[in-house]
């Protein structure tokens, strides 16, 4: 009996009950059993309490990384995006150099300094198509290009800068020069004289006529016929009341015959403004203006500078 257990219940009249006899080692194997049963379910719950843990964490990394993707989506458009700005304003900049290249051809200067080969930011480069490449890398990749393209874009930029800026000056001189040839017509009226050899009217001889004359009544107003100064503003022998109109670049026009002055000498002029009046006096047969132009000091022909409402061509012939 002594590997044995009797157990002998009792109810609540302390009336014995029915006898169960239970050997030792049958009892411990049932605690035994017992046992590993609980533990083992205790690991299973403490299982799956993890496993739930490592989902639920599954799950916040998987949107993360769904939200990463989007926003590399994102900056991929927006890099593609900025390209094209790049791209759209390379070929602004090769636009402005080949208008910048045609005005240098109407004023008749050198080729101003150019990149030999444009570059080119359109298109797609292999990182881009390759669909098995990193995000990370596709977006240095393109990151990389467009720096290249920026420093690019900054030197040519500097490059036509420096060119419109030696442009812009010869057109400022180019204006200059342009406002200060004499291509207005001082007085509106008929030609009673040419330049070159004539017979004088006062001797019959053959004489070299340094300017031509135009008919014009008395009191005529002389119209300057390009921007200049006032250099000489005096009575002169035969040619009566004269003024001289200094224009720059070896221009000076010359008007005689004068009744009266409207500027004095040493004061500025614009093309059209009236610096004095048409008249009679010195040595003349009648009112008219006798017109002078001179070239580095030599009488050239008035009509080879201008002529307007009369019919005469303008030639604009520039100092060499």
């Amino acid at each position: 009996m002594k590997n044995r257990i009797v157990f002998q219940p009792t109810n609540s009249r302390r009336e014995a009950g029915r006898r169960v006899t239970v050997s030792r080692f049958f009892l411990g194997a049932l605690v035994f059993l017992a046992t590993a049963f609980f533990t083992a379910f205790g690991y299973l719950i403490m299982e799956y309490l993890h496993l739930r843990a490592v989902a639920r964490e599954a799950v916040i990394l998987e949107l993360r990384l769904a939200d990463q993707n989007e926003l590399l989506e994102s900056q991929q458009e927006q890099i593609q995006l900025f390209a094209g700005e790049l791209s759209s304003l390379k070929d602004k900049l090769v636009s402005l150099g080949e208008f910048g290249r045609k005005v240098r051809e109407m004023v008749d200067m050198a080729p101003g300094e150019a990149l030999e080969d444009p570059f080119g930011i359109g298109g797609s480069s292999p990182a881009d198509l390759n669909p098995f490449l990193d995000p990370n890398a596709r977006r240095t990749e393109m990151m990389r290009r467009m720096q290249e393209h920026v420093v690019r874009l900054s030197l040519e930029t500097d490059i036509q800068q420096e060119d419109f800026s030696t442009l812009m000056g010869a057109l400022k001189e180019q204006r200059n020069f342009l406002v200060r040839t004499p291509s207005v017509h001082p007085v509106k009226g008929p030609l009673s004289s040419t330049f070159g050899t004539r017979r004088s009217p006062f001797t019959g001889e053959f004489e070299f006529h340094k300017g031509i004359d135009i008919v014009a009544a008395t009191g005529t107003p002389v119209a300057a016929p390009a921007d200049g100064r006032i250099s000489i503003a005096e009575y002169e022998g035969s040619y009566g009341k004269i003024m001289a109109i200094d224009h720059g670049y070896g221009v000076v026009t010359r008007f005689a015959h004068l009744s009266a002055f409207l500027k004095r000498a040493g004061e500025s002029v614009k093309r059209g403004e009236a610096v004095a009046l048409v008249g009679n006096t010195g040595r003349s047969t009648g009112p008219h203006l006798h017109y002078e132009v001179h070239l580095n000091g030599i009488p050239v022909d008035p009509q080879d500078f201008l002529m307007g409402s009369d019919g005469f061509q303008v030639v604009l012939k520039k100092k060499q």
